[in-house]
């Protein structure tokens, strides 16, 4: 099995130079120097990062494929974005549950571009029963949505994002217990890492320190989609 041994220097350039050049013509030309600096390594990363995956919770999956795997797809879906370019800038890998296809369930995702790196956790856009769900064992244990929410590992390595609603969703009031976050729309949380972080051999397990960290978090949102962690 190949073993990852860090991103090379290539892979940021190329990207890099993708976001100059977002084009069928020279995306083409440099196809062989995508798959070197891109595609291989990331598969690499994902085959390596399976049994740390696994060591966190049995119930998510590392899939090193060229397609339908963990590593998300270059071409980019024009039909409804803004965005008409053919071709996404960034490293995109995600570790889903072994349920994604059949229910939401929260996940892990991984983010490489030169205007940003980050690690993420949870759920985002979720459709509105799993959202409901979420809320719902919030409303019903706080207690344990606080101890998940402010763990000291959690709390200090990543940061709560996505949107919100500017009012208390239906069925609740003001002064519901943790209001601001039964406002909330996705359930996601990130953390920042240095894309020069990428070359070295040991990311791997500094990725898996990290995930390890939102346990807690996820834990939470498992149960209360009632999917396994």
């Amino acid at each position: 099995m190949p073993k990852f041994t860090g991103f090379p220097p290539e892979t940021l350039n190329f990207l890099k130079e993708l976001e100059r050049n977002n084009n069928r013509e020279w995306f083409r030309a440099n196809k062989l120097r995508y798959e070197a600096a891109v595609l291989e390594p990331a598969l690499d990363f994902i085959a390596t990062m399976d049994p740390k995956i696994q060591a966190l919770s049995d119930h998510f999956v590392a899939i090193p494929k060229r397609v339908g795997g963990s590593l998300m797809r270059v071409y980019r879906d024009t039909r409804f974005g803004k965005d008409k370019t053919p071709y996404k800038t960034n490293i995109g890998i995600q570790f889903r549950h072994e349920y994604a296809k059949d229910v939401h369930a929260p996940g892990y995702y991984m983010h490489i571009d030169n205007t940003g790196c980050f690690l993420a956790v949870g759920i985002w856009r979720p459709e509105s029963s799993a959202l409901a769900s979420v809320r719902e064992r919030i409303a019903a244990r706080p207690a344990d949505w606080k101890k998940a929410r402010d763990a000291r590992g959690f709390k200090s390595t990543f940061a709560m994002g996505g949107q919100s609603l500017k009012r208390p969703p239906k069925g609740y009031s003001e002064d519901s217990p943790h209001i601001e976050d039964l406002k909330r729309k996705d359930f996601i949380a990130s953390a920042d890492f240095a894309a020069r972080s990428v070359n070295d051999p040991g990311f791997v397990n500094t990725v898996a320190r990290t995930f390890k960290k939102a346990t807690p978090f996820m834990q939470f949102l498992c149960r209360a989609l009632e999917v396994e962690f």
